[in-house]
């Protein structure tokens, strides 16, 4: 116990606001997930509502669950399956990788034809399936229609509705699902989920728009959704938008460079004649100095092939942008850390994150303490 506390303390700027997080929490109340024995009552039950409760499909389902070495998830689809070929097939197509990805939702997760249990269940499943082939746009969209406490597995909603999110972009409806990921179904959610959690929320601490990194992520987007034969109206307007800023760059770049050659010492004639020449009587090309002198890329140079590394800050002031290979490396030395250490590292890794993100990768460490002990 005197090893979380001695984590707990940091920094003091994190302990209000991790006890204002632990409160938000504690009022909300913790997510709950079923076991595996209660998600087998559960679905036999409703095989039995759908008339599928014969001794042929009950020994399929004991089979299914007798099965411990696979997810949750993977056997709550078989089990749907058994009793509704609907389910089989939305499922199936959306785990084809050579089905064409689908551009609207099945009309099934919105009618109310359907019990909530079902199409809450079979709708994660699905959005799953369409999350392992990249297809997030629709995969979100089923999961907005249901919420974490409608399903068996709430962590896994969480995880796969923050997956969607951070791969979108859509940098405030991850931090929350991440969030309620990490504080409300801490106790439901494995590792695995945590650890790749708290790393897209590392991750977005970087992110600044219109940077070169935002537009290198946008290039991803465009990329993924060729990969999925999603060209049309959509991926054109992204285009025109990745080359709009590009422009912005190259323009505010070259504005940058006239402005130092303007305002250097003329070298020939009086200030205002042209620009100053080159010292052996020639111009320095437009848009750009001589070689060598870090005044910045010259006119018609490609943006860097590595926008993210290029755009970093080589300098000792923080920008809030967190080292993700520090991050993983801590977290796989934590338990063989002594306490002293832990405190150090944490500290500068949460140094530069915004108070938010602070408080949710505090309190992700300290789990792993706990886990440890345990």
């Amino acid at each position: 116990m005197k090893r979380i506390l001695s984590i707990a303390t940091v920094a003091v700027f994190v302990v209000s606001g991790m006890a204002q997080a632990q409160t938000r929490s504690a009022g909300f109340g913790a997510l709950e997930s079923m076991t595996a024995a209660q998600a087998k009552v559960k679905l036999a039950g409703w095989l039995k509502e759908v008339g599928k409760d014969d001794a042929g499909t009950q020994t399929k389902l004991d089979a299914v669950w007798k099965d411990n070495t696979r997810t949750m998830l993977d056997r709550v689809a078989d089990s749907f399956a058994l009793g509704d070929p609907l389910a089989a097939q939305l499922i199936a197509e959306a785990r084809d990788p050579s089905a064409p990805a689908p551009i609207v939702l099945p009309e099934v997760f919105k009618s109310d034809k359907r019990p909530a249990f079902y199409r809450a269940n079979v709708g994660l499943i699905y959005a799953r399936s369409l999350i392992n082939r990249r297809v997030y746009e629709e995969a979100l969209d089923t999961l907005k229609l249901f919420s974490a406490d409608q399903v068996m597995d709430p962590a896994a909603y969480l995880f796969h509705r923050a997956v969607c999110e951070h791969a979108l972009q859509r940098k405030p409806e991850a931090t929350k699902s991440i969030i309620r990921l990490l504080e409300e179904g801490s106790a439901i959610s494995p590792e695995r989920y945590k650890t790749v959690g708290a790393l897209m929320l590392v991750d977005m601490t970087s992110w600044k728009d219109k940077s070169l990194d935002d537009i290198a992520r946008k290039m991803n987007n465009i990329e993924r959704r060729l990969d999925i034969a999603r060209g049309g109206p959509e991926t054109q307007r992204q285009q025109r938008e990745v080359l709009n800023r590009l422009d912005e760059i190259i323009k505010k770049l070259e504005n940058q460079n006239k402005q130092k050659k303007g305002n250097g010492p003329p070298k020939d004639g009086k200030p205002g004649d042209g620009p100053p020449g080159d010292g052996n009587g020639g111009e320095c090309p437009d848009g750009g100095d001589k070689p060598g002198n870090g005044q910045g890329p010259p006119k018609g140079v490609n943006p860097p092939s590595a926008p993210a590394t290029d755009s970093g800050n080589a300098g000792g002031n923080s920008t809030g942008d967190v080292d993700q290979a520090k991050f993983k490396k801590l977290v796989a030395d934590w338990g063989r850390l002594p306490p002293a250490e832990q405190r150090r590292a944490l500290q500068e890794l949460v140094q530069s994150m915004p108070p938010r993100h602070r408080e949710a990768i505090t309190n992700y460490f300290q789990r792993l303490t706990d886990s440890s002990r345990k």
